[in-house]
């Protein structure tokens, strides 16, 4: 087997910038189907994704590693899991855009890589280094600070951290590739995804019309936004250093927070005004801990 160079390379720079980016404007999208339930806009994100995966993977060949994954009890178990929380983590996340909580979902990504250390030395074992635990503090402080100010905890936020965490966690254990795990991830959604939107067909409350009006091209073009930028990261995330990932991923938060501020002029009060640049200093303090790490193993 040849072993791929850890080196970034511009075709996986190119890949991740336009995952993060797509992802950083996808509440635009999101707010133009503010009118539909957040159930509804999911069950089609799953059902249009299907396709796409599967043209995807018949031209990449790679077929044959989701029917073996359809037919090993134990690898389609853990899919079932991991298929439940990214189903969970989409519905948060639509429910805060389209209810004026895109911020809250911006605060969630941000959370998600500090989330992700602290599971790994909770249920792994792996140590946190001092710059680690400063930054798991900070992002504790700051949460703290929205709390004592709201009254509450913001539930977006950490519901969005929760799911895509052990999603996450899950989604190393699953032996299967990342494009082939989403395919096999939508497909065992797909039933319930089709029940829902027959149910609703028989209600007479469904958006999707058999005329094309501009709410079926809406909800065509769900698996489009979920499927396309997915794959894309995919890839890219194979031709660069995990480093450079690590400090990618903040493009697409930081522009949800951007559109959450001066498009959708969601209010930006005095808890938030400290709780966001807590945060920031924490992803900085672990970044910078991150990339020295990685030098020093190079």
């Amino acid at each position: 087997m040849i072993q791929r160079e850890n080196v970034d390379t511009p075709q996986g720079l190119a890949f991740a910038l336009t995952a993060y980016f797509l992802w950083g404007f996808l509440p635009l999208y999101i707010k133009l189907l503010a009118h539909i339930p957040p159930a509804e806009i999911i069950a089609h994100r799953i059902i249009w994704s299907v396709p796409i995966a599967v043209v995807v993977l018949l031209i990449l060949r790679r077929t044959k590693d989701v029917l073996t994954a359809l037919k090993t009890p134990k690898m389609l178990g853990m899919a079932c899991v991991t298929a439940a929380l990214v189903s969970l983590n989409w519905g948060i996340y639509v429910w805060a855009v389209t209810a004026g909580y895109a911020m809250e979902a911006a605060l969630g990504y941000y959370m998600n890589p500090l989330f992700s250390i602290a599971l790994g030395a909770l249920l792994l074992g792996e140590k946190l280094s001092r710059a680690q635990l400063v930054a798991i503090g900070l992002a504790a402080t700051a949460v703290l600070v929205l709390v004592i100010d709201g009254g509450g905890l913001p539930w977006a936020a950490l519901g969005m951290m929760f799911t895509w965490g052990f999603y996450a966690l899950g989604k190393k254990q699953l032996p299967i590739g990342p494009n082939q795990g989403f395919l096999l991830e939508v497909l065992i959604l797909l039933p319930f995804a089709l029940a829902y939107v027959a149910y609703l067909s028989t209600q007479g409350t469904s958006h999707f019309e058999a005329a094309l009006s501009t709410n079926t091209w809406l909800l065509l073009g769900c698996g489009v936004i979920t499927a396309v930028p997915l794959m894309i990261y995919a890839n890219g995330a194979k031709l660069l250093r995990l480093s450079t990932i690590g400090i990618l991923q903040y493009i697409a938060p930081t522009i949800i927070f951007l559109i959450a501020v001066f498009v959708f002029d969601e209010p930006f009060g005095r808890a938030r005004a400290i709780a966001f640049p807590l945060i920031w200093l924490a992803l900085i303090v672990y970044t910078t801990s991150m990339v020295r790490q990685m030098r020093a193993k190079n």
